[in-house]
C-alpha cells in the first residue's frame, strides 16, 4: 500500500504550524516541525506541499475547530458567569487574501470611487466567551456589507442557554433579535442607534425603562411576520467626556439584573476588539494577508488560525485558574512565544507521554507573565501621530486612457 510523505494527519500539523509560525515559509514549517514521513529521497518536494493541502481540503480543519471550540468554550463560559448567565459576544472582522483571480472571484472586496480594494477580503464573524477570549463558533464568507449580520444570525443556534450575548449597535435589527426571542433563555444586550424609535411604557428606575420599539418599514417589507412594535428594556447613561448612550436588552427584570451592573457589563464587549487585535497583530504578526492562493486553501488556513488562537487562549486560562486570576490578566504575547516553542518541540518529539509534563512546565513559566490589573479609568482618544502619504493609492482597475 502506498504511503504518502504528507498524509492527512501530518497536514493538520502543517496547517497549525502555518498559523503559529507566521514568519516562516511553509517549506520551513515542514522542516522545522519534521512533518514529512521519512524517505530515502530526502526532503519532501516543494510541489508536494500544496498537493497535500488540496487533498486535505478545509472541511476536516473546520470540523476540528468546531469540535474543540465547543468543548473548550462551554466549560470556560461556565466558570465566568454573571448572575447565572454565561457572557458571550458576537462581532465581525475581515482579513486580506492573496490577490489571485480565484480568490477575487470567490471573496470579492470593497468597491469605492477610487477603485476596488487592493486585495480580496474574507469576512469572519465569531462568537466568543468574553471573559476568556475563547472562540465558541465562527463563520467565514465572502466580503459583503451585509455579511456580518447574516453570518451572526446563523450562529444564534451555537449560543448555549442561560446566556447573555453582548453586541454593538449594528446588531440592533428587529429581524435578527426576533430570532433571539424564540429562545427565551438566550438574552442579548446591545446599544441603541441614533435612529432607534422607542416609547417608554413603564419606568423601572433612574434611567431604566421598559420601552416599546418601532419596527422599521424596511424590516417589515423584508419580513411581514414581524410585528409593528416590540418590547425591550432601555438603560440610559453618560460617562464624563462622552455623549449620552442608551443600552437595549432583553433582560426585563430590573431587580434580578440591575441597571448599574449592565452599564458596566456592556463595556466588556471591548474584549472582542482586544481578541481580534491578539489574533491579527500578535498571532499573525500584523501580516493580515493570508498566504493561501485558492479559496479552499484560504478557508483551511483561516480555520487553522482560529484553532491556534484557541490553543493559546486555552493554556492561558488554565494558568489563570492555577493563579486564581482572570484569564485576561495573562500576557498573550508571552504565552504565544512559549506555546510556539512547546508546539515545535511536541511535533518533533511526538512522545504523547511527555506532553503533559511539558505543558505543566509551560504553565509554571506562564505564571511569571501575569499582567497588572487594567487601568480602565485611563482615556486615549483616537488620533494620528503621523500620516505619510507621498504616493497615490494603486487602483486594482485603473481607468482606461
Amino acid at each position: 500500500m502506498r504511503r504518502r510523505r504528507l498524509p492527512a494527519e501530518q497536514v493538520i500539523w502543517l496547517v497549525l504550524g502555518i498559523a503559529l509560525f507566521r514568519n516562516r515559509s511553509i517549506e520551513q514549517v515542514v522542516d522545522a516541525l519534521d512533518i514529512a514521513l521519512p524517505s530515502p529521497r530526502g526532503a519532501v518536494a516543494r510541489s508536494a506541499i500544496p498537493s497535500a493541502r488540496r487533498r486535505l481540503g478545509d472541511a476536516p480543519v473546520k470540523y476540528l475547530f468546531e469540535r474543540t471550540a465547543k468543548s473548550w468554550s462551554v466549560r470556560s463560559a461556565d466558570r465566568h458567569r454573571w448572575r447565572g448567565l454565561a457572557v458571550y459576544g458576537i462581532d465581525g472582522s475581515s482579513l486580506r487574501t492573496t490577490d489571485t483571480d480565484a480568490n477575487r472571484a470567490e471573496f470579492h472586496g470593497w468597491t469605492g470611487a477610487k477603485g476596488d480594494s487592493s486585495n480580496p477580503l474574507v469576512r469572519v464573524v465569531t462568537l466568543m466567551v468574553l471573559r476568556s477570549h475563547l472562540l465558541v463558533a465562527a463563520r467565514i464568507a465572502p466580503y459583503a456589507p451585509s455579511a456580518e449580520l447574516t453570518l451572526a444570525r446563523d450562529m444564534i443556534g451555537d449560543i448555549p442557554d442561560e446566556s447573555l450575548t453582548i453586541m454593538d449597535a449594528l446588531f440592533l435589527a428587529t429581524s435578527f433579535l426576533h430570532d433571539f426571542g424564540a429562545l427565551p433563555q438566550r438574552h442579548w444586550l446591545t446599544k441603541a442607534k441614533s435612529t432607534t424609535k422607542m416609547r417608554v411604557v413603564e419606568q423601572l428606575g433612574d434611567g431604566d425603562d421598559l420601552v416599546e420599539i418601532e419596527t422599521s418599514e424596511h424590516a417589515r417589507a423584508q419580513d411581514r411576520s414581524l410585528s409593528r412594535t416590540w418590547r425591550a428594556r432601555a438603560i440610559r447613561y453618560q460617562r464624563a467626556g462622552f455623549k449620552p448612550q442608551t443600552l437595549v436588552t432583553s433582560l426585563l427584570d430590573s431587580k434580578r439584573y440591575p441597571a448599574d451592573e449592565l452599564r458596566d457589563l456592556y463595556h466588556e464587549r471591548w474584549e472582542l476588539e482586544l481578541a481580534y487585535d491578539e489574533l491579527k497583530t500578535e498571532l499573525l504578526d500584523a501580516e493580515v494577508t493570508l498566504r493561501s492562493k485558492s479559496p479552499s486553501a484560504v478557508r483551511q488556513e483561516l480555520w487553522g488560525v482560529l484553532i491556534a488562537f484557541n490553543l493559546v487562549r486555552l493554556e492561558m486560562e488554565r494558568i489563570a485558574m492555577a493563579a486564581s486570576i482572570a484569564p485576561t490578566r495573562i500576557s498573550f504575547v508571552a504565552s504565544l512565544a512559549l506555546v510556539r516553542q512547546e508546539f515545535e518541540w511536541s511535533a518533533v518529539a511526538r512522545s504523547p507521554g511527555a506532553i503533559p509534563k511539558a505543558l505543566t512546565a509551560l504553565g509554571q513559566r506562564l505564571k511569571r507573565f501575569v499582567l497588572p490589573p487594567r487601568r480602565s479609568h485611563r482615556r486615549y482618544p483616537r488620533e494620528i501621530k503621523n500620516d505619510y502619504r507621498r504616493y497615490p493609492r494603486r487602483r486594482t482597475n485603473p481607468p482606461a486612457k
